[in-house]
């Protein structure tokens, strides 16, 4: 037991040294530019360790981003603040997003033009974490609801879908050179998010008589 411990651990140092090494490359020398030879060299493995954590480069950079995303989404719903409305809620966990592609703008220039290619490993590791990401849109959209905030009748997960096209939109203006990072963020996607929610808004119900039909009085 004690040795399927430490290979383990020499496995998870290996990946961290593949996943750093992928990462400063990267974003100094470039996603096209770089090889994965090269990242072996600054990671100090064999070449073909490469493949052990990621089918290709394009997988490589997956593993890389699948980490960052992670940390950014778990820091915006940590900064959550309850009795926040749901429009500031949002702004908070995309705001942590943006600010991550902000830290690393050569990686998410290639992390977006790659993203419907996500088929290897890494790659279906950030598919499922976007799906867990729509899922706990779809929570905040609930809470919301139960604040009596959004009406009952709105799909909390569709809903969610819509708000994330509306951010992805947003960042991708910016990816384009369309807008600032900062002005994709807000007033763009801000006032998306609103125009969204405003439809969505908790309406009051006409007053049923007994015999299922609208109260008059």
């Amino acid at each position: 037991m004690p040795q399927k411990r430490t290979r383990q651990t020499q496995k998870e140092e290996t990946r961290e040294r593949i996943r750093g090494a992928a990462h400063h490359l990267f974003s100094s020398v470039g996603f096209d530019e770089t090889t994965t030879k090269a990242v072996a060299t600054e990671a100090s493995v064999g070449a073909g360790t490469i493949f052990i954590h990621a089918r290709d480069k394009t997988d490589l950079l997956f593993l890389v981003m699948h980490d960052l995303l992670a940390a950014a989404v778990d820091r915006g719903f940590a900064s959550i603040a309850p009795t926040e409305p749901l429009a500031g809620q949002l702004m908070t966990v995309f705001g942590s997003l943006f600010a991550m592609y902000g830290e690393n703008p050569r990686l998410a220039s290639a992390f977006v033009k790659l993203l419907s290619s996500a088929d290897g490993p890494n790659g279906k590791l950030v598919s499922q974490l976007t799906f867990e990401f729509l899922g706990r849109i779809a929570a905040l959209v609930s809470e919301a609801q139960a604040r009596g905030e959004i009406d009952d009748d709105v799909p909390p997960l569709l809903l969610a879908q819509n708000l994330f096209a509306l951010y992805f939109f947003s960042l991708y203006t910016w990816l384009s050179g369309f807008a600032t990072l900062e002005t994709a963020l807000d007033p763009q996607l801000r006032m998306s998010i609103e125009l969204q929610l405003r439809g969505c808004e908790a309406r009051e119900r006409p007053a049923q008589g007994l015999g299922g039909r609208t109260d008059p009085g």
